[in-house]
């Protein structure tokens, strides 16, 4: 029986750490050989991390990459077994993402990807160049340093496949699986059986039934085995890479790994009779057009990665993948980055005003949910985590067995109120707070407010009014901001000395709490608690974050959640009175439900305000006239279009939502637009007086 045992690793790089990401991908290959593997694949660009953006413009990344090259092909221990790396390796003075096959030391294929990633989260064609000469390869002159060690002065490079004395190996990048004529396709049609994807997939609701599904697909329709390494963890960004490594077998998942973790390192291994792939190939139709493909160069690899033995028993397939529901993906995606971030930022925690809505309290429950996963993690044995903790909190003898109590260490609440907030909303701060265990403390905020309207009746010799009191709108608003602004000074001045309150060293990193809807209509403040260090929920919807806090009643045993799913959203700037109480949705003039189908179809389905109406009008039309569809459309995108300039200024959020609004990086739409939008607007109008003349003829 033809058995192979693959290896797929999931690495928790981080970009630029040169000496950590070299130890983890040394660990792996031990891992992997212990396993009984002869291959091992590790995720894209794991030797400088995926995240080093701009930086691959540098000589010196590349320089600094040959070198963890260079010691990982000197170590005689990791000898034995086919490696596959992803490394940025420059040829011709061209910048290319590569993957580096070897075994022992001799390098026998560098591969450079074909199809970039370069939308959304993605810039790949910003640093690198795509590999175009399809089935062609060259020769690549290895740098001083690697011949020093293997003794090769060139080795084989551009678009070829390993073969072995018994199968055929191709790679595929990341994205080269998501492109419409992958080369999986052609490679299994030239009698590759093992196919191999170094990734970089970022964490997004649902996204991993789609990776699933296309490697499903891919190896149900050609046969053959699919091995898929994914990197996870922060690696400095706004994105979390989640892992979940693969293997798949002629459209049957055979092992999965972990979505969200805090172990820098996972390996997964199969054993595979490749003889599987052989019958499963056994199609006349497949024979025809296999015999009229045109070949990869073959590069060899003059020893065999199979074994005959009988007592070596196949990987059976799973049962089934195991997917996480969207409040899952909430309390452990987001959990896992905020650990990335506090452990890597050399901070000793987080501060976060908690105000008693459910934005705020979705973000503590976060952290407690970080908490949870940290204790848990350390019960199981590992050190590193074991060692952050004890250098997050500055205790070198510390052992976090409680999370509700690593959570007082780490995790600071405050409640800002006013004379104008409610003691319903601080009630249910306090007793959250209490309930996860957060230190937290509550302050009233009216003397700051006072102090700055004083400077500006004393410059002005007016006092403005809030509407309720006679005030004009600018008034109105203007006195809500003096109190969302104070909050952030007073958030920063808090985060950087409550610590020292508590005798203990160092600060804070300070938490937002905009969800993606607030933030797509532009309802908040501009330099409020909304610009804070990093915010975990800026990629989430109102929807799901109440989905999340249902789910955390529950799962953390939580009983004051119930209060906040049923309170009514509201800010608390305005005066409360006996048939006045400040709401989110009447303030922005549409409903959070309303926000989320606007975004899909702006973001995801690229619509304009025309098109974007003419879909509403098909999900809309049985409880709504076209001129009041046409009135919302107009509506958000003029909120929309005046509020986008806030953008620019949101803290790096968490990355979830595939219409988020970050104008970093993911969503390069104008900060500054005609709001009338005179010409669209025009056209609806249009388009709606010939519905309406129709109805009216029918």
């Amino acid at each position: 029986m033809d058995t192979v045992t693959l290896a797929v690793c999931t690495l928790n790089q981080w970009a630029l750490d040169f000496g950590g990401n070299c130890g983890r991908i040394k660990e792996s290959i031990r891992r992997a050989k212990e396993a009984g593997a002869a291959y091992r694949l590790g995720p894209e660009l794991e030797v400088t991390g995926y995240g080093c953006n701009d930086h691959f413009y540098e000589n010196d990344t590349y320089m600094h990459a040959w070198e963890v090259l260079a010691d990982i092909l000197a170590d005689k221990e990791l000898h034995g077994i086919v490696c596959d790396v992803g490394m940025p390796i420059m040829h011709k003075n061209v910048r290319y993402n590569c993957r580096v096959i070897f075994k022992d030391s001799e390098i026998f294929l560098i591969r450079p990807k074909l199809f970039l990633a370069n939308d959304g989260n993605y810039r790949e064609m910003r640093w690198f160049t795509a590999w175009t000469k399809t089935r062609e390869v060259e020769t690549f002159s290895l740098p001083p340093i690697i011949t020093a060690v293997t003794k090769q002065k060139h080795c084989t490079f551009g678009d070829g496949v390993i073969q072995t004395e018994d199968t055929v190996i191709g790679n595929e990048t990341c994205e080269e699986l998501w492109t419409t004529q992958s080369p999986h396709i052609s490679m299994a049609l030239d009698g590759v059986e093992i196919f191999c994807n170094g990734s970089g997939s970022h964490h997004e609701f649902g996204k991993l039934h789609v990776r699933v599904d296309l490697m499903r697909s891919a190896t149900a329709k050609c046969g053959g085995v699919y091995l898929y390494s994914n990197q996870h963890g922060c690696d400095g960004e706004r994105v979390y890479y989640d892992g979940c490594s693969l293997i798949v077998v002629n459209g049957e998942v055979v092992a999965q790994g972990r979505q969200f973790f805090l172990e820098e390192v996972e390996v997964l291994t199969a054993t595979i009779n490749l003889n599987r792939v052989r019958s499963y190939r056994s199609v006349a139709s497949r024979g025809i057009q296999a015999s009229t493909s045109v070949a990869y160069p073959r590069v060899n690899l003059e020893s065999s990665i199979s074994k005959l033995d009988l007592s070596c028993y196949e990987t059976p397939s799973l049962s089934a993948v195991h997917y996480h529901t969207p409040s899952e993906e909430i309390r452990y995606g987001p959990a896992c980055w905020l650990w990335d971030y506090l452990r890597r930022s050399k901070t000793n925690g987080y501060f976060l005003p908690l105000s008693g809505g459910i934005d705020s309290c979705s973000t503590a429950l976060i952290v407690y949910s970080m908490c949870v996963i940290v204790c848990d993690t350390v019960r199981g044995g590992d050190l590193k985590t074991l060692a952050d903790v004890r250098s997050v909190v500055g205790d070198i003898t510390y052992v976090p067995n409680d999370p509700k109590e690593l959570c007082n260490r780490i995790l600071h609440t405050a409640y800002m109120g006013t004379t104008n907030s409610s003691s319903e909303t601080k009630t249910r701060a306090a007793t959250l707070a209490n309930d996860i265990g957060s230190y937290h403390v509550n302050l009233n905020m009216d003397s700051i407010v006072t102090a700055i309207l004083s400077v500006f009746q004393t410059v002005t010799g007016r006092t403005p009014e809030f509407k309720m009191n006679g005030g004009t709108v600018a008034e109105n608003l203007a006195l809500q901001n003096i109190q969302a602004r104070s909050r952030m000074v007073l958030s920063y001045l808090f985060a950087q000395l409550l610590p020292w309150c508590r005798s203990k060293q160092g600060a804070l990193l300070v938490l937002g709490s905009a969800n993606v809807d607030e933030t797509l209509r532009g309802y908040f403040t501009k330099y409020d608690c909304s610009s804070a260090d990093v915010n975990p929920i800026g990629g989430i919807s109102k929807k799901d974050l109440k989905g999340f806090v249902e789910h955390s009643k529950d799962a953390f045993d939580l009983p004051i959640l119930h209060e906040f799913l049923h309170a009514t959203p509201t800010a608390e700037l305005e005066p409360i009175s006996a048939d006045y109480v400040q709401s989110d949705e009447v303030d922005m003039g549409m409903s959070y439900e309303d926000l989320s189908v606007y975004g899909t179809l702006r973001r995801v389905m690229k619509c304009g305000p025309y098109s974007m109406f003419t879909s509403l009008v098909g999900k809309w039309s049985a409880t709504l006239s076209p001129v009041s569809i046409a009135e919302k459309v107009k509506r958000f995108f003029w909120f929309y279009a005046i509020n986008r300039h806030k953008t620019t200024i949101l803290p790096p959020s968490y990355h979830m939502s595939p219409y988020s609004p970050d104008d970093n990086r993911f969503d390069l739409r104008p900060i500054l637009y005609n709001a009338g939008w005179g010409w669209q607007f025009g056209k609806i109008d249009e388009t709606v007086k010939l519905m309406e003349e129709g109805r009216a003829q029918v």
